[in-house]
């Protein structure tokens, strides 16, 4: 909880001042901090308050007592500021994370970001913290009937929600063995709750139970029955049914299911009032009936604040069932400050709701728009394209299906989509006076006149219907006067809120957070929160779920505010900048603290989110992934040039954990060619390596190559010995996975030899020995490869770097199998499977089951070997390590092999080499070649299976993979003699 305060409310009301509990025995002050705690950093106003404690019955001197509350509470919290006295009532000045309720809310909201993005086990995490918050029912030892009738309930069906959401994860991630429990105390204390015993049918089911999931079916059905009158909801009647015919789509996923339906709709605007007919015509241009062959296009045209973004989602969400298989959605920013939205970020969002695994999605915009229109056939889903400045950015973005309809909204007439794509155009116009009037919920020759004022702009009425709040409409006309309800709207701000307003101006991204509006203007969090509250109220900027955006004519005004105001924009976007620097350096300590990063210059201080563990560390850059993207962009378009490298460094980790691969790209092009602009030698090199990284991933081996030898010539120019050590390595290790093992072990022991005359850590070592243990393998140094691997080992264990662990045991075990120790083997290989399982790491266990599988073929234990190959397989899952596919598979054929199978066998065999040769892995290439030409000599396919022989003895002997090579001279061999050659020509 930090030494700041702390409330709580989720359980009995708790206090803390700087750790210590406060008691608060006074039921009347009780209350009254609950209900200022629930709306921490707001103003609650006199009325409510006199509500909460006294409902309808309030005492003689209503205001005098609550000044005396007040007065006492503050002595309790022993800081007067911390309940801050205003106008019309009462706001505590704490960050509202200092409130266990807002934290929930907060944690739970990251933990289901986590779980959109297939992040399942952050997710899990992120839903426990937020459950472990709840000390007991909400407020229950606040006397307050208001809050007990409005608040409580709301507080536990949120709590409610969260269990489903988190037993959703949980079940997912195939915990159902150890949720069954849970869940039985979920419906013991929730019995009406149909959702969580179709989580515990589902839990038993998964368990191998089916006897107990169909009893606990019989039981709700009677439970519902007896208390309600009524049968268990389609649903769950539906999942009684797939238990007793034993629905295989029941069964634990060996892999994540397929993402759930993409709705990436914004909210529908609240209030939305008039516009009928053209809701109509656009529904029946978007969703007409009877057959089409060509996509409906519809473009909303109209002037600035007219209303489009709005009714577009409208519409959107209203036609939701018509189009079951989802709703895309983009800001295409063509008319925003800052740049517009990329084709290829568009696609690659896009792209990813459609379930495409990050690593598979193509980095060239054509190739995504070709995916991206397969995708779609034989869906009907709605894409909806927001603020297109001009056709060239729409076009990429048609899919191909005419049941996939597209909806644009534009301030030009788009006359190109119009003439070459048939889209149809709707011009949409200002409010008609009784909707102006509907929206203002005023009536009077003064809100006509008002509407009139506004040009029945929804934008200008909106502002103008802010102002107003409860007051006279004509007082306000009086103070408008000939100003326009912006202008007046804006004056109307406190100076500090002006300021805020025009320095959120240089917000490069889409949306920000409190934090970032904090530091952009030299704020603490809690003044930033207050005045993002004023400025929501104001209709000046919306806010979403913690998160706050301007509209594109708002972001222009505050420009222009800014320049008018002589603000110091340049200085905030400095800010601005390093806060995003800092807060993901802090991020990569937590996520990545052995990866080396360019190194943090000290600076101002800087108020960083609350980011305190690894989860929350990838839920803050999941959440701020766009606007780094553009912070990265404006920094190398716009200065401070620097930060544009040192915030695409510091994302490198992240984007490789995620497998982002075209936020990767662009953000490290943007950040070389700022380095290399302002000929930064460490900047460049940096993203030269980063590049380099990049393209390694990818397995594009070549230009992985070309940008680490170029990183490296760079880091000996500059004398940085460490840097140059660093991507030795790394260059080594690619150049040892592409075949060139001379080159890898030049690389190698002279990274070796760098880091340990420069006396870097020991720790820094064990990716080195490790490569140089890989090396003596493939070449049969075996017993220089274990003593390699067990020093690698040892400073592992001593620093404790697990993923480093398990590498040396897993290739210990493949070195012992070699030299014909298989329990040897099996040992390391055992404990190395034990601590990828615990630390989660899926795809190392993928390898250690593979190099099982492995032991077991030479033990002649084919099927068990194939068993081990299929977990592998499944650990993998669609995004996983092609290198680590290619092997799996190979062991696979030669179980199939083993087994008789020999035509599955050839198969897979060609699935391995089409993979090692697609990604440019030879070693996997030579044996995948070997174990197909073994088959196709079993075949009776003798001449190819010398073809396959051949290549593979001379790619092997090209290499030095001597075991391999040996491997394939036998073969050839045994090939030569069903053909009744001479063996000794081989």
């Amino acid at each position: 909880m930090g030494a700041g305060p702390w409330f709580g409310l989720l359980g009995p009301l708790e206090v803390r001042i700087q750790g210590q509990p406060v008691p608060v025995r006074a039921g009347k002050h009780r209350a009254l901090l609950a209900a200022l705690a629930l709306r921490a950093g707001r103003v609650v106003s006199i009325g409510e308050l006199v509500s909460f404690l006294w409902g309808g019955d309030p005492p003689a001197r209503t205001r005098g007592t609550l000044q005396t509350y007040v007065m006492r509470l503050r002595q309790l919290l022993g800081d007067p500021s911390l309940i801050r006295t205003t106008s019309d009532g009462y706001r505590l000045v704490v960050p509202p994370e200092q409130v266990d309720v807002h934290r929930f809310t907060t944690t739970a909201g990251l933990a289901r970001q986590a779980a959109q993005s297939g992040h399942l086990a952050d997710a899990a995490e992120l839903y426990a913290e937020a459950l472990g918050l709840w000390r007991g029912p909400a407020l229950s030892d606040v006397p307050s009937e208001a809050l007990r009738e409005h608040e409580v309930p709301r507080l536990a069906e949120r709590l409610l929600v969260v269990h489903e959401e988190h037993n959703d994860v949980e079940l997912a991630l195939g915990n159902h063995e150890r949720l069954v429990p849970v869940l039985r105390s979920l419906t013991t204390d929730h019995p009406l709750r149909e959702r969580f015993w179709a989580q515990l049918m589902v839990a038993l089911y998964r368990g191998s139970r089916q006897a107990e999931a169909l009893e606990a079916f019989r039981l709700v059905d009677r439970l519902l029955g007896e208390q309600l009158g009524i049968e268990p909801g389609g649903a769950l009647r539906e999942l009684h049914q797939a238990i007793l015919i034993g629905d295989p789509s029941l069964a634990a996923p060996a892999e994540r299911a397929d993402p759930d339906v993409p709705d990436q709709l914004p909210p529908d605007v609240p209030g939305f009032v008039g516009r009928d007919g053209l809701v109509d015509r656009i529904s029946r241009l978007i969703a007409p009936d009877g057959p089409r062959t060509a996509v409906p296009i519809v473009a909303l045209t109209g002037v600035p604040g007219v209303g489009k973004t709005a009714l577009a989602v409208h519409v959107a969400h209203r036609l939701r069932d018509r189009f079951p298989d989802g709703r895309l959605y983009v800001n295409l920013r063509g008319y925003a400050s800052g740049p517009a939205t990329p084709v290829v970020e568009v696609l690659t969002r896009f792209l990813r709701a459609l379930g495409v695994p990050p690593e598979q999605i193509p980095v060239d915009s054509d190739e995504q728009s070709t995916l991206f229109r397969s995708l779609l056939t034989g869906r009907r889903m709605l894409l909806v394209l927001d603020n297109a400045a001009a056709p060239d950015q729409v076009r990429p973005l048609l899919p191909g299906a005419a049941s996939c309809p597209v909806l644009v909204t534009s301030r030009d007439d788009l006359r190109g989509l119009i003439a070459v794509d048939g889209a149809r155009r709707v011009g949409l116009d200002v409010l008609e006076p009784h909707e102006s009037l509907a929206l203002l919920e005023r009536s009077g020759q003064a809100a006509h006149e008002l509407a009139r004022r506004c040009g029945h702009l929804p934008l200008t009425l909106r502002i103008a219907a802010a102002s107003v709040a409860g007051g006279s409409v004509a007082r306000y006309l009086d103070r408008l006067g000939d100003r326009h309800p912006l202008d007046l709207a804006h004056a109307a701000l406190s100076p500090a809120a002006r300021r805020l307003f025009a320095l959120l101006s240089v917000v490069p991204g889409p949306d920000f957070s409190t934090e970032a509006a904090a530091n952009a203007a030299e704020l603490t969090v809690t003044e930033a929160a207050a005045l993002l509250g004023r400025l929501t109220a104001a209709r000046m900027v919306s806010a979403d779920n913690g998160r706050y955006a301007f509209h594109d004519e708002l972001a222009r005004f505050a420009a222009g505010m800014a320049e008018a105001g002589n603000e110091d924009v340049a200085a905030a976007r400095v800010r601005l900048l390093e806060f995003y620097v800092r807060a993901v350096d802090h991020c990569a300590e937590l996520l990545y603290p052995d990866l080396m990063r360019l190194p943090t210059p000290a600076g101002r201080a800087v108020r960083l989110p609350r980011i305190e563990t690894a989860a929350q560390a990838r839920a803050w850059l999941d959440a701020e992934r766009a606007n780094l993207t553009a912070a990265i962009r404006s920094a190398a378009e716009r200065g401070p040039a620097a930060m544009s490298w040192r915030l695409a460094d510091g994302l490198r980790g992240y984007l490789w954990i995620g497998k982002h691969v075209t936020e990767w790209l662009s953000t490290a092009r943007y950040g070389l060619d700022a380095a290399h602009e302002q000929r930064d030698l460490a900047g460049e090199a940096a993203m030269h390596q980063n590049l380099g990284t990049l393209h390694w991933r990818l397995g594009d081996f070549d230009t992985s190559v070309a940008h680490y030898t170029r990183s490296v010539e760079l880091h000996r120019m500059s004398g940085d010995l460490a840097s140059e050590a660093e991507v030795l390595g790394n260059l080594g290790v690619v150049r040892l996975e592409a075949g060139d093992l001379a080159s890898a072990r030049n690389d190698l022991e002279t990274c070796l030899a760098l880091k340990r005359e420069t006396g870097g850590p020991r720790s820094g070592e064990t990716g080195v020995l490790t490569g140089l243990g890989v090396l003596a393998i493939e070449t049969g140094e075996l017993a220089e490869a274990v003593d390699l691997l067990g020093e690698a080992l040892a400073i592992s264990v001593e620093h404790g770097l697990r993923g480093s662990e398990i590498t040396a045991l897993t290739l210990l075990g493949v070195a012992s199998q070699l030299m014909g120790e298989p329990q040897r083997a099996l040992g390391h290989l055992s404990e190395a499977l034990r601590l990828s399982t615990e630390a989660g790491f899926r795809e190392a266990a993928a390898r250690v089951l593979e190099s099982i599988a492995s032991v077991r073929l030479d033990l002649g234990e084919h099927a068990e070997a194939l068993e081990l190959a299929d977990r592998a397989l499944a650990e993998l899952r669609q995004d996983g390590d092609q290198r680590i596919t290619t092997n799996v598979l190979v062991v696979m054929a030669s179980a199939n092999r083993g087994l008789g199978s020999l035509r599955t066998a050839d198969e897979q065999f060609q699935q391995a080499l089409t993979k090692a040769r697609r990604i440019g892995y030879l070693p996997g290439e030579a044996r995948a070649l070997v174990g197909l030409a073994a088959v196709r000599r079993l075949l009776g396919q003798t001449a190819e299976a010398r073809s396959l022989a051949d290549q593979a003895v001379t790619l092997t002997s090209r290499l030095g993979l001597r075991i391999t090579e040996r491997l394939a001279r036998t073969e050839l061999t045994a090939i030569h003699e069903a053909l009744g050659d001479d063996p000794a020509r081989t």
